[in-house]
């Protein structure tokens, strides 16, 4: 049923909880599991030059070893846990608009299923800040698991 998986990390709390059902889906259905971090470029390119900013939604940092060691961080996190578990990891670290990096790789690494996390934001503060989430939901044809962190 699902051959590839991808789950989609920042290291947060929120995207550990989609871990772990990203990789006891991987182990149940025998799947391959993509760690994609992404860059959000709309919040770090202020102060940033285009030339910059183009090499982070290359995933390639140059000078700004912290962002590279953050995004290592936690798809390597991924990648250890699976590797406990004897399942297959590709890492990536893109950058751009969060939900469309996650529905373009998915689509273009034939992703069977995205799972991924959501904080649970209401109200205002989704209403401002949005659900990357939901976006993803609404961006892709790919079915997409949403793990909720309240969830226990």
């Amino acid at each position: 049923m699902y051959d590839t998986i991808l789950v989609p990390t920042d290291g947060s709390r929120v995207a550990e909880r989609a871990v772990d059902h990203a990789l006891e889906l991987a182990g149940a259905f025998d799947a391959d599991v993509h760690a994609l971090y992404v860059v959000d470029t709309s919040a770090v390119d202020i102060g940033l030059g285009t030339e910059q900013v183009d090499r982070i939604r290359q995933g390639k940092f140059g000078d700004m070893p912290e962002l590279e060691k953050r995004a290592k961080d936690a798809t390597g996190s991924v990648a250890t846990q699976a590797d406990d578990r004897g399942i297959a990891v590709t890492e990536a670290v893109v950058g751009g608009q969060p939900h469309r990096q996650i529905a373009d790789y998915a689509e273009t690494h034939g992703v069977d299923l995205i799972v991924m996390g959501s904080a649970g934001r209401s109200g205002v503060r989704r209403a401002l800040l949005g659900s990357v989430a939901e976006r993803t939901l609404r961006s892709t044809k790919i079915p997409v698991l949403v793990v909720d962190i309240h969830e226990e």
